[in-house]
């Protein structure tokens, strides 16, 4: 770590916690969303439950990606504002730019979407179940756009350093969202009866609810009127696009390779039984839960980070990228002392553990939490190490990183400690925490190896 005065240690501490805490609840809300529609399509029955989670798993893949690309939009922000603190051309340019992504990724991913029932028959899924799945997708997809346009202002307003409005739009959300999807289930309020396929709406809806909340945010609050975000939007800057792609791009695929190997997992232990993919799905459940703390730090660092970088402060780099991979290990050691500690008070939320049926999935899940103790420390590692490279406009590297650690090591890892030592479903998650532990290894080597590098001259801005 890097030599510096305890005052600026700090001041980073408190800057980056008063710019983590919302993005952290932030995320908790946005996870509330998708748990919010499997919860009231569970009591349509289970045939709902598996159409509904059959059509949400494709569409979260395409939307992940979608999200990965879009969340370019943070670091290039915060590095022009390190640049030039009140620059307010050039912010508006990156916003307009990432809108004109919005599109794009949007339209290609509809076109995808429209053919759903033809790629679930090709999975070989059961023709009736993949007949409602694609209804429901068809409903669902329309809100990738308002929806990619959420993250371009909610990147925006982070990079600002102003996201207690994302954090008011997000938690809004939730309840609209809730009473919605309710409604069109049942025929209330006046709303018409959609049944299974309700949900699907609601959820564009809120999309749609959360860009326009956000919208009207930057259009009427006066901090952030003065960029005119949305003026001259249709003008082209061609460099700048391509600055987006090339910094999003990777991005995007980093997230794929990262949420596909946890798909990849449940699928290894569909193969071992039921009850050890019902102990899975649950702990994993509980492990995504504790993540969204160093997904928020994440964010938050990327953007001090960047804020640094923009301005070509080194120390400035070293400083606030360490001071969130503590404080990312700090709280993923209290959250894996938990698991350690207390596994049967979180698993109680799950299953009833006096019910004599759930004994063999609670036995198993308890082992499973014992593994994601550990694995919960290095996932902090890598989440916070790829958030403090991204400042630095570092995602190449991070990418090839990422897709030799989770698949060439945690996939493979996983499949030789459950099958060939016949360690079953802790052999997966032993090949889950060694995948994630070798990419937060590489990152944080990385890291450290960019830091004895000079930094390259400021660039001009483009446009």
């Amino acid at each position: 770590m890097p030599f510096a005065p305890l005052a600026l240690w700090r001041r980073e501490i408190v800057d980056t916690l008063t710019l983590a805490w919302p993005l952290v609840l932030v995320q908790l809300a946005q996870m509330a969303l998708p748990t919010t529609d499997i919860l009231l399509l569970g009591g349509l029955g289970p045939d709902a439950v598996a159409a509904g989670a059959l059509a949400v798993n494709l569409y979260n893949t395409v939307m992940l990606f979608g999200v990965g690309v879009m969340s370019a939009t943070m670091p290039m922000v915060a590095r022009q504002r390190g640049r030039m603190r009140h620059s307010v051309r050039d912010l508006r340019r990156t916003v307009r730019q990432a809108l004109w992504v919005a599109i794009s990724i949007a339209v290609p991913m509809w076109l995808l979407l429209w053919n759903g029932e033809a790629i679930f028959l090709t999975l070989g899924q059961d023709p009736e179940l993949s007949r409602r799945a694609a209804v429901f997708l068809r409903l669902l997809m329309w809100g990738l756009l308002p929806f990619f346009g959420y993250i371009a202002l909610r990147s925006f307003l982070a990079a600002l350093e102003r996201p207690t409005w994302t954090l008011v739009v997000g938690l809004l959300a939730v309840p609209v969202n809730a009473v919605l999807g309710w409604a069109l289930i049942h025929g209330r309020l006046g709303l018409p009866d959609l049944g299974a396929d309700g949900p699907a709406v609601a959820t564009t809806v809120t999309n749609l609810f959360l860009f326009v909340g956000l919208v009207v945010v930057v259009l009427r609050e006066p901090r952030f009127r003065r960029y005119r975000l949305f003026g001259h939007v249709w003008r082209a800057d061609w460099p700048r696009y391509r600055e987006f792609w090339r910094l999003g791009l990777p991005i995007g695929l980093m997230i794929v390779f990262e949420t596909s190997i946890f798909n990849a997992a449940a699928f290894l232990i569909g193969l071992i039984g039921t009850a050890p993919l019902a102990a899975h799905a649950i702990t994993l459940q509980i492990a995504a839960t504790a993540f969204m703390v160093p997904l928020g730090l994440s964010q938050a660092v990327t953007v001090r980070v960047g804020l640094a970088y923009g301005r070509h402060d080194a120390r400035g780099i070293a400083v606030a990228g360490w001071t969130s991979w503590v404080l990312a290990v700090a709280v993923m050691c209290a959250t894996a002392t938990l698991m350690t500690l207390a596994p049967d008070l979180l698993l109680g939320a799950f299953l009833d553990r006096a019910d004599p049926a759930n004994a063999e999935t609670l036995a198993l899940a308890r082992n499973f939490l014992a593994v994601a103790a550990l694995f919960q420390i290095v996932d902090g590692i890598q989440a916070i190490s790829a958030g403090m490279l991204r400042g630095r406009h570092d995602t190449r590297v991070p990418m090839v990183i990422a897709l030799l650690g989770y698949w060439g090591v945690g996939f493979t890892g996983s499949v030789v400690f459950a099958f060939l030592f016949r360690l079953d479903g802790i052999g997966v998650w032993l090949g889950l925490a060694l995948g994630l532990a070798v990419v937060a290894g590489l990152l944080t080597h990385r890291w450290i190896a960019l830091g004895r590098r000079p930094l390259a001259a400021p660039s001009t801005p483009t446009g």
